[in-house]
């Protein structure tokens, strides 16, 4: 039997382009909006578009916070995507006092505007894998273009957590790994078939 697929519902947007995606790939995706609904699923994915603030206080609003830190620490299948990455870590500089769900250490910083960059970044990107036998990278496109829109990402303390870079002004972590976990502040729902293919390989691990 196919794994079951939960989507994080933190009451944003881009939700049912997520749920579309997974039914493309031949994969039936149920939206996670309670603790219980944790319990009907094999694989998390966190889509997410809004602020860090909103993210953490929904997710504190449904109870969803314990059982998110209870998978994370288990080492489940977990795919995050923008604020999915973001709310992985300690907290972020666009909504001082808010508190991420802390699973990583590091923080949440902004562009910084000096490089006049235009912001938010928005856009295709390449993205640097940096084991590109890593799961989620094989037999992607080389070169990797993505698409990003944001105008925070994360600075994770460990450096080996990361899985991926790319350059906007100066290089930053486009992605991290730990063990089944992944995440990235690129947009694969909204990458073609370069995304397809890495939501198709965490999927079919």
């Amino acid at each position: 039997m196919a794994d079951r697929v939960g989507v994080i519902d933190y009451g944003g947007g881009n939700l049912q382009n997520v749920l579309n995606v997974l039914k493309f790939l031949g994969h039936e995706g149920s939206l996670v909006s309670q603790e219980g609904d944790l319990d009907s699923v094999d694989r998390l994915l966190f889509p997410g578009v809004g602020s860090f603030g909103d993210c953490v206080e929904d997710l504190d609003r449904k109870q969803l916070r314990a059982p998110l830190e209870q998978w994370l620490k288990e080492d489940r299948p977990y795919f995050g995507i923008c604020l999915g990455y973001q709310v992985l870590f300690e907290k972020s500089a666009e909504s001082p006092g808010a508190k991420g769900l802390g699973f990583l250490d590091g923080e949440v910083v902004r562009f910084d505007d000096s490089h006049s960059l235009k912001i938010p970044h928005m856009g295709w990107n390449e993205v640097n894998p940096v084991d590109p036998e890593y799961y989620i990278w094989k037999e992607a496109p080389s070169p990797l273009h993505l698409y990003f829109v944001h105008s925070f990402y994360p600075q994770p303390s460990d450096p080996a957590l990361i899985s991926s870079t790319a350059e906007y002004g100066n290089s930053f972590a486009s992605s991290i790994a730990q063990g089944n976990i992944f995440a990235g502040q690129f947009h694969p729902e909204r990458s073609q078939d370069a995304g397809l293919k890495l939501i198709s390989n965490f999927l079919n691990a």
